[in-house]
């Protein structure tokens, strides 16, 4: 019995450090965006993000420009976390996790502040996919206040500097 409590223990252990270094692992990939980016929307509008380490390393704030919203994401404990001021006025937190392959990160809704009912919605989910060093994907999810999928957008972003 105590071997069996000692198999249990050891592989507890491993699977938190495995879902912590995943999830350093993902912080490490979006710090790798560092730049600006242009590109186009899938709705064809022209989109530029501004991605900067920020606080000595420990957050990344992305702006999207043509949308004035800023988004920051940082490590919590052994989660990866984002927090997105909407231009809804709200501000949903969502954690990620990263694909085996390494290069796409998920982000789903966690909570949120000053979701009020007079607002459209929130920000549900949010997909990152880095396709080489100058060039990712970032595919943003807002969901209605009656919990529908409301709106859908593709940014599809090349490194200009």
């Amino acid at each position: 019995m105590k071997s069996l409590r000692t198999v249990a223990i050891t592989f507890f252990l491993l699977t938190a450090t495995a879902f912590a270094s995943d999830a350093q692992s993902a912080f490490a990939r979006i710090k790798t965006l560092d730049g600006t980016w242009s590109g186009k929307t899938s709705e064809g509008k022209t989109v530029n993000v501004i991605n900067r380490t920020i606080s000595a390393g420990s957050a990344i704030m992305s702006e999207i420009q043509d949308e004035q919203m800023i988004s920051v994401f940082h490590m919590d404990g052994d989660r990866l976390l984002i927090t997105h001021y909407c231009a809804t006025g709200n501000q949903p937190r969502m954690a990620g996790t990263m694909s085996p392959d390494g290069k796409t990160i998920t982000f789903d809704f966690v909570d949120a502040t000053n979701v009020l009912a007079s607002q459209p919605g929130h920000m549900q989910r949010l997909v990152l996919t880095m396709l080489d060093d100058n060039h990712h994907t970032e595919e943003w999810e807002f969901l209605s206040k009656d919990g529908s999928l409301q709106h859908h957008v593709l940014f599809d972003l090349y490194r200009t500097k």
